[in-house]
């Protein structure tokens, strides 16, 4: 293996989210985004259940998915709890995103391996993903807001009960510069050396 681990810092040190708002709408080629989803396919897995799933969207499926996410929050939200503004921000979340892609964890038929495990197999799997768009100058979203964790997403998506979405990523490009990292916590309050 010959990249380096200043090489491979870098990425880690330099990646940012970028709201998807910020997004330029500069269309990602396809080949591109396969070649994140075949970085996210080599997370580690117990057991190789590999349980990581995307469904992805681009162009007008990215438009009709956000329509749906919309529709699903106004369908399912009490109506004293409703929000118009809400609504509006889920219907046009993609409008200057390249991909949307679902991810989730796709419970394998291992019992002995806990759900946890599978579902920090698929945590990496986006990591992996979301890493590979910050080598290649793409911006990235993980998002968990909305929907996403509504048994009525898993039943638009066609999941099993077991299953469980993990994030709506979106990818795109963007113009506004990088912002510079931080922590807040310094890394020696949270290491402990025995």
């Amino acid at each position: 293996m010959n990249t380096s681990f200043s090489e491979i810092s870098q990425v880690i040190q330099h990646r940012r989210t970028t709201k998807p708002g910020k997004m330029n709408g500069q269309r990602i080629p396809d080949e591109q985004v396969k070649q994140l989803l075949e970085l996210a396919d080599w997370a580690p897995t117990h057991g190789h259940t590999e349980p990581w799933r995307f469904k992805v969207y681009a162009g007008e499926k990215a438009t009709e998915f956000c329509l749906a996410h919309a529709n699903l929050y106004k369908q399912h939200t009490d109506p004293e709890k409703y929000l118009e503004e809400k609504y509006e921000k889920l219907l046009h979340m993609g409008d200057k995103a390249s991909h949307i892609i679902v991810a989730y964890m796709q419970r394998g038929n291992l019992p002995k391996i806990p759900v946890l495990e599978e579902i920090a197999a698929t945590s990496c799997s986006i990591q992996n993903m979301l890493l590979g768009a910050a080598a290649l100058g793409i911006a990235s979203y993980w998002g968990s807001g909305g929907m996403a964790y509504h048994p009525a997403m898993k039943e638009m998506l066609h999941l099993r009960e077991e299953d469980m979405v993990l994030g709506i990523l979106y990818l795109g490009y963007s113009d506004a510069p990088t912002p510079e990292g931080k922590r807040t916590v310094p890394l020696a309050e949270k290491v402990e050396w025995m």
